[in-house]
């Protein structure tokens, strides 16, 4: 039985946006990332979008039962019959609780959970090299794809920038609060036995290849 509905968890800088995109072409699943859902449901000035906005325009985390509503209506969508990746949710287990409970009332079940590994040094290696244009939100990395003229977008020109939350020890402390909350959320999905997981260090096709045998399995 094909592989449809998936679940990917990993660490930040793991490589998760870049598989979920090469998942998405090549097998046409539709990338469900809470961000875009929640953006979403925001413009559309539904219901669950205004409660969503409340929390955001304060700075505040929108709460669990929130998302768990956005992504439930967002699964009613006829376009998800074929089959969905998730990225960026669930983080926890009452969030996978509440998602599978959504997901048998609509009599489905995930397939997998893609669980994306590397060694903290690799991580962090990725995220501190980051570079980020604020103007047009391009992204590069000094040694991975660095801009063609050094610290300047090649888009826009725009001074390149380095995040607060992607200096070495921002990024050693966000690896901490991941490993705390989706440790047990691995534990949850591995008692069911759908947990794959992945070694995500090496170029973006070695890994995806990874990925490709791993669901032909």
């Amino acid at each position: 039985m094909p592989v449809r509905r998936l679940v990917m968890v990993g660490p930040p800088g793991v490589g998760k946006g870049t598989q979920a995109k090469l998942i998405s072409l090549r097998r046409r699943l539709p990338i469900l990332a809470t961000g875009d859902m929640l953006r979403s449901a925001v413009a559309d000035k539904s219901d669950l979008g205004s409660k969503a906005a409340d929390y955001m325009s304060r700075g505040e985390l929108v709460p669990d039962d929130v998302i768990i509503e956005v992504v439930a209506e967002r699964l009613k969508s006829t376009e998800l019959s074929s089959g969905f990746l998730l990225d960026g949710f669930p983080r926890t287990v009452p969030q996978a609780q509440a998602l599978d409970k959504k997901l048998s009332e609509a009599g489905l079940a995930l397939d997998a959970v893609l669980a994306l590994a590397a060694a903290p040094s690799v991580v962090i290696e990725r995220i501190a090299g980051r570079l980020i244009c604020p103007n047009c939100k391009s992204v590069y990395h000094e040694s991975a794809n660095p801009p063609r003229e050094a610290g300047l977008c090649d888009v826009c020109s725009t001074p390149l920038i380095v995040r607060e939350d992607d200096q070495p020890e921002a990024v050693r402390k966000r690896l901490e609060v991941y490993e705390e909350s989706t440790a047990p959320l691995l534990e949850y999905y591995r008692s069911r036995g759908i947990v794959m997981e992945i070694d995500a260090t090496g170029d973006v096709e070695t890994v995806y290849a990874r990925i490709e045998e791993a669901l032909g399995k």
